[in-house]
């Protein structure tokens, strides 16, 4: 663990201060371009070039498990779900397959904690254990499990940027998973159990009560520190909240962007945070999801979100949403013309926005170590 977490730096001022002077020198007013001029900046500082390249080919990754938390009732869906679903990934008909589709990202699905035998499908098979303990009764994983799922986490970024990826996406899938995501979001922010969980697959309100005592109960019992992400890991689980932290981790090494989806990957990019604050340097919140938690992990991990849609399927959808908004905020700050280049004399307005340059790369750089140092059917939000 020591060895991924000190290959992990912060991201380069000086790429993100270069990509400051650009913004203010190209043919639109300062600012006007919104979150995308800083969303630009920060893919700069990540890749430590300036103007960055579009980061293509992009691979959104679906790491699937089962908790054991399922059997207290917290989701109407049967755990035999997540197995379907990932037969629905492997043949191409889920919504993350046609978002994919459209937006030219490929799709990865990896089984690292599913309950029923999938060893027929042809996904990455990579399973630590046949789903996660109960929660609400004792630890749902062991630190070895929390360590193997970390690892084929870590391990599997390196391979796909090896194999030439330059984005990463983060998708999950697994029934009950949002019970384990409102634990892990309550114990690395403080908030109540109340506040952090949500309807998930839309469970109705006597369902959502009981969730609620569930993941407050199981707070009490394990009463995990906030610094201590891999105990947080082992009381709680899922095995894809532990291999996204290790995907995250594994992305943030390698300096290449990683857009997270909704409350799953919420909840393991706090975990990832609490590990290695300078690796939310590299990450980009691709939605805000419906569920409440998700809202105060992205506030949290001092993240903006892209899209705001209300999705709640998870699956990596609004990861891959976004990943388009990324290469557009890519292509202004490389494509546009500069006033120079237009032969276009700057107004006074440019000319004082260009005195306060270091200040915008100041920001930008803020915004990034904010986050550095704050320490469906049934899928994301199962």
């Amino acid at each position: 663990m020591e060895e991924y977490l000190t290959g992990i730096e912060p991201a380069d001022e000086t790429a993100m201060r270069a990509a400051t002077e650009r913004q203010l020198s190209l043919t639109k007013p300062a600012g006007s371009l919104g979150v995308l001029e800083e969303l630009s900046i920060r893919i700069a500082g990540m890749t430590g070039v300036c103007p960055p390249v579009v980061p293509a080919p992009a691979v959104v990754t679906v790491f699937a498990a089962d908790h054991g938390v399922h059997t207290q009732g917290v989701s109407p869906w049967p755990q035999e779900v997540t197995a379907a679903m990932l037969a629905n990934f492997a043949s191409g008909g889920a919504a993350v397959n046609a978002f994919a589709a459209n937006n030219r990202v490929d799709v990865r699905v990896v089984d690292v904690g599913v309950a029923s035998d999938v060893e027929a499908l042809d996904i990455v098979h990579a399973k630590v254990r046949a789903g996660t303990r109960d929660l609400s009764v004792g630890k749902a994983l062991t630190p070895d499990e929390v360590q193997a799922a970390v690892t084929i986490g870590f391990e599997l970024a390196g391979k796909l940027v090896g194999d030439g990826y330059k984005c990463l996406l983060t998708g999950d899938m697994g029934i009950a998973n949002t019970t384990a995501s409102a634990a892990l979001i309550a114990t690395f922010t403080g908030a109540t159990a109340a506040e952090v969980t949500g309807r998930g697959t839309g469970i109705d309100d006597a369902t959502l009560a009981h969730k609620t005592e569930i993941v407050a109960a199981a707070l009490a019992l394990h009463d995990v520190p906030a610094s201590d992400a891999l105990g947080a890991l082992a009381a709680y689980g899922g095995l894809e909240h532990a291999a996204l932290a290790g995907y995250i981790l594994g992305g943030a090494t390698h300096k290449v962007p990683v857009i997270l989806d909704g409350v799953i990957a919420g909840a393991a990019a706090l975990a990832a945070q609490a590990l290695r604050p300078a690796a939310m340097d590299y990450c980009v919140a691709g939605h805000r999801s419906a569920e409440p938690g998700h809202a105060i992990a992205l506030k949290s991990l001092g993240l903006q979100p892209l899209v705001d849609l209300d999705l709640r399927l998870g699956e990596g959808t609004g990861a891959v949403l976004a990943y388009p908004i990324l290469t557009c905020a890519i292509r202004a700050l490389t494509e546009m013309a500069t006033f120079e280049s237009a032969g276009i004399a700057a107004g006074e307005d440019a000319s004082a926005a260009a005195d306060g340059g270091a200040a915008s790369a100041d920001s930008a750089q803020g915004s990034a170590g904010a986050a550095s140092a704050s320490a469906t059917s049934a899928g994301d939000d199962a």
